[in-house]
């Protein structure tokens, strides 16, 4: 098949840049429900924008390319071993272009392989079966939202719906339960595989194959069904919303599979997905490798009209109360942030310093590289790229998910001067305290929208601790129109923990059961 690995490398850049059609219909269906003019309303407009520029840029949907992981089902006879060599050749060269970030990380010493190879990485299944045809399909799972996979063990007391037995209702309050712990830290809304049965390994396995699913096809299996409609219907009333800001739509899909399981054990394991659904498949000729067909709809090949004229419109209406837009330049006064109440949109321009685990973990103890009084950081993992002349550009540069550095966060507020840390899905009390003690505050960006950000980085002014790898490094960027909403102020209010008691109440109004 002597286009076998170009026609990976293919599926690889249309799964990183191109959401799928089932996907983007999802998305545009959420916008056409979500109340217009609130904060959820924008941020699926943005989202929208998002994916449009991703297409066109032909660059990555979001920062996060996740764990490439590969099905491949091959007729009999097929070399495997040489599929597999021309797939890790293609992971490599699709890094290089800067169409995946470089993920794959030495769980011992921290290293960054620098083309996502490595021990474990990609994930590569093959499964034999009797048609003459080739399929590979991929799945671009990202880390914020694999953060956010549960597994249960029934029966279980779980908190807000009570009891879980072994049976069609405990399976549901664990479901209902997956979701509401997601917030907005898993890119809400999103989708969710759900494995009923299997052991521990085999029930996340079986979970993270129903994402394969079409997002609009039926269970066959009447009883899963069911569960899927109630939590379709449900989970949308628990008021999380769009990035957790709250509103109407929670939850894009959920699919329920089953699989048997021992006498002893019963496992319910949910795989939460972002909005940013990545996967797609291709048919191979399996004498060529040629693509013969894509296993989703394309992208190019849904309208999203709609969807930017919703845009446009949310963007016109929003409520006064919900959005005073305040332009700070940094670095930033406390005087300033004080001024700041949870709800406002702060656009940044000057200076800005990305930072995720490394980076603070190194600073609890080491002075930082450059004065950060009155500084904007960013948890961020970009994808970067250099040009001929050596000059680094932004490709990709979306928010990470927030609450891993609440252990440090607090501490390097006070030590360092921060005014203001950017990321997605809210921090916990002790970074609301030290932004109430010191003067900060937390802006939430639009998780997933890496193109919509990356845009407002007009320079890279420089970088440090390269040894960290390019997603964990410092990068300095020059910003220029960089706009996020205010969830955490310095007043000791926070949106995140108001969503989520709302989130709770409604939760635990479910525990009666539905399923006899």
């Amino acid at each position: 098949m002597q286009h076998f690995y170009q026609s990976v490398y293919d599926l690889i850049v249309e799964t990183s840049t191109n959401l799928p059609g089932d996907v983007r219909r999802a998305v545009q269906a959420a916008s056409e429900k979500e109340d217009k003019g609130t904060r959820s309303a924008l941020s699926l407009s943005r989202i929208a924008d998002n994916i449009h520029m991703a297409e066109c840029n032909v660059s990555p949907i979001c920062q996060d390319t996740g764990m490439p992981t590969f099905i491949i089902h091959c007729p009999v006879g097929a070399n495997q071993i040489i599929m597999k060599k021309q797939i890790l050749e293609a992971v490599a060269n699709a890094t290089k272009a800067s169409k995946l970030r470089t993920n794959s990380v030495d769980s011992l010493t921290g290293a960054n392989t620098g083309d996502n190879l490595g021990p474990g990485t990609p994930v590569i299944h093959f499964e034999q079966w009797e048609r003459d045809e080739v399929e590979v399909k991929l799945i671009l799972k990202g880390g914020g939202c694999e953060n956010k996979n549960i597994q249960y063990s029934l029966p279980a007391d779980l908190e807000g719906v009570g009891k879980a037995g072994r049976d069609l209702d405990g399976i549901r309050k664990c479901i209902m339960h997956a979701v509401y712990q997601a917030q907005g830290q898993g890119c809400s809304a999103g989708f969710i595989g759900v494995g009923i049965g299997g052991d521990r390994t085999s029930g996340y396995e079986l979970a993270k194959h129903q994402l394969f699913r079409h997002v609009d096809d039926v269970n066959p299996h009447p009883e899963l069904r069911k569960v899927e409609e109630y939590v379709m219907e449900h989970a949308n009333t628990l008021g999380i919303g769009t990035m957790g800001f709250g509103g109407q739509v929670t939850l894009l899909g959920c699919k329920v599979g089953v699989a048997n399981r021992l006498p002893a054990s019963f496992f319910v394991s949910v795989a939460y997905n972002c909005w940013a659904f990545r996967r797609q498949g291709v048919l191979l000729n399996p004498e060529t490798g040629e693509i013969n067909g894509w296993s989703y709809p394309r992208g190019s090949e849904v309208s999203f009209q709609e969807a930017f004229e919703a845009s446009a419109e949310a963007a016109k209406n929003v409520k006064e109360d919900e959005r005073r837009e305040i332009v700070l330049t940094t670095p930033i006064s406390e005087e300033q942030i004080r001024s700041l109440k949870v709800g406002d949109v702060v656009v940044i321009n000057g200076t800005m310093h990305t930072g995720r685990d490394a980076l603070h973990k190194y600073l609890m103890d080491h002075d930082a590289p450059l004065d950060l009084n009155g500084a904007a950081i960013y948890h961020c993992g970009p994808v970067m790229s250099k040009d001929e002349a050596g000059e680094w550009h932004v490709k990709a540069a979306g928010p990470t998910t927030s609450i891993r550095e609440e252990p440090y966060q607090g501490d390097i507020i006070k030590k360092f001067g921060i005014r203001a840390v950017i990321g997605k899905g809210g921090m916990g009390p002790k970074t609301l305290a030290a932004l109430q003690d010191h003067g900060g505050v937390y802006l939430n960006a639009i998780g997933g929208a890496a193109q919509y950000y990356a845009q407002c980085f007009k320079k890279v002014e420089g970088v440090d601790f390269m040894e960290f790898g390019i997603p964990e490094a410092m990068w300095h960027l020059e910003t220029e129109g960089f706009a996020a909403i205010v969830t955490m102020d310095s007043h000791g209010n926070s949106l995140h923990a108001d969503v989520e008691k709302n989130a709770f109440e409604k939760l635990s109004a479910l525990k009666e059961p539905v399923f006899k």
